[in-house]
């Protein structure tokens, strides 16, 4: 039944505005994830030209997430303070620029600086989109149109991986970094005119004062804590595993070559269906009963790992991944639903923990590998999502928006139907 307490204007599923603004987040989050994690597929290469060990390496995807982890709660402030529409295009612009620049750092220090400074400009992107997608969107179509936007994540994910693999196959890596910054350009620019104007934005106090009280209102949440304790476990342990698997594919028994491990990375295209699927699953079951069962696909993907046969490992990397995909989707749309007015807040917090968990675990992990290579990563991987299942058991058993003491505010307008 439709609460017509919500602004009659939101962006219903099927109509031409909804498709447009699910394009352009999709090509925003494509270019995003494409221009962060290009140097993933390089790092035994990176390792091997600037003489340094798998863990430093590693800080080249690492350095990115981090920095970017570290701005999204200013950029949130931006966001709220200045719009959506104008840090998101000028956040991809920029971005653009600096991957291109990547192509001619002079050593590996250099390179970790502009990666570092890449994440900073990046974070413009993901802190607004989400606030963006909860404000616009009508809420019978957030699960899907989250679910996109995080597809977009995963298809551009995928295709910077593979294509700076490829390319470094054909050519070398400068090569490749430059093409990739070229690609996100090209996204920034359909991007700029795609997506449409911001109907429901309301400006916000960025006063160190507004935002604490913001802040302790969220963090009081009887879930949010746990979803954003969720999104640093979840992407560190998707990073990790997706880093120092370059270092098992190269080794025995496996030796594949720079364009075959890229091709490992197509598998994101599962992660690309599976958060369009998770998304409408949690809009029709509702978020509490998928979560644990993502988290479960995912612990049994690093159980088929441990095997030395391609085949079966290829598979559970696939499993991993779709499980992953559907846990973060899940988990971001429903940071949205229960945040309220204080979304953009809230998806900043999400995904500062979302990317320092990326930035940690996903360099952290390569302790492991230097202990006990293969066999010692995926058991901390598992030991992980572990963890991850028993915060997902607990979510099950918190009280709805509707029902929170912190949020009983906003339920109006959430929507008193909606499955948070």
């Amino acid at each position: 039944m439709q609460d017509h307490t919500l602004p009659p204007d939101q962006l219903e599923a099927g109509t031409p505005a909804y498709r447009r603004a699910n394009f352009a987040v999709f090509l925003g989050g494509f270019a995003c994830f494409a221009m962060l994690y290009g140097t993933q597929p390089l790092l035994p290469l990176l390792a091997e030209t600037f003489a340094v060990s798998p863990t430093h390496a590693s800080l080249s995807v690492s350095y990115g997430t981090g920095a970017l982890a570290l701005a999204l709660i200013p950029a949130s402030l931006l966001s709220d303070r200045f719009g959506r529409l104008a840090l998101m295009r000028i956040a991809l612009a920029l971005a653009a620029m600096l991957a291109m620049t990547c192509a001619f750092a002079r050593s590996f220090d250099e390179l970790l600086l502009l990666r570092a400074l890449l994440g900073v400009t990046l974070a413009g992107l993901p802190a607004a989109a989400m606030a963006y997608l909860g404000e616009e969107i009508a809420p019978s179509a957030q699960g899907r149109a989250m679910g996109l936007y995080i597809a977009g994540n995963a298809f551009g994910g995928m295709s910077g991986r593979f294509m700076a693999a490829a390319i470094t196959d054909l050519s070398n890596w400068r090569v490749a970094l430059f093409v990739i910054g070229v690609v996100g350009a090209a996204a920034a620019f359909a991007f700029f005119f795609a997506l449409p104007a911001s109907r429901h934005f309301r400006r916000r106090s960025i006063r160190l004062q507004a935002v604490g009280r913001d802040a302790a209102a969220l963090f009081s949440d009887a879930g949010l804590p746990w979803l954003f304790l969720c999104a640093f476990l979840l992407m560190g342990a998707f990073v990790a595993l997706y880093n120092f698997l370059t270092f098992r594919l190269v080794a025995p028994p496996f030796s594949l070559g720079q364009t075959a491990i890229g091709g490992i990375f197509l598998l994101y295209l599962v992660g690309t269906w599976a958060s369009a699927w998770a998304g409408q699953l949690a809009d029709r079951i509702g978020r509490r009963n998928v979560l644990w069962m993502m988290v479960c696909l995912m612990l049994a993907g690093v159980g088929l790992t441990w095997l030395s046969w391609l085949p079966a490992l290829i598979a559970g990397v696939a499993l991993f991944t779709l499980g992953y995909f559907g846990a973060h989707t899940t988990c971001s749309g429903w940071v949205g639903r229960r945040a309220g007015a204080r979304r953009a807040l809230a998806a900043a917090i999400y995904l500062s923990s979302y990317y320092l968990g990326s930035s940690i675990l996903g360099s952290t992990v390569g302790l492991a590998w230097d202990a006990g290579q293969w066999a010692a990563v995926a058991s901390v991987l598992m030991g992980l999502c572990a963890v991850v299942l028993g915060v997902a058991m607990h979510l099950r058993r918190i009280p709805r928006v509707g029902q929170s003491v912190t949020t009983r505010n906003t339920a109006t307008a959430l929507g008193a139907g909606c499955r948070s």
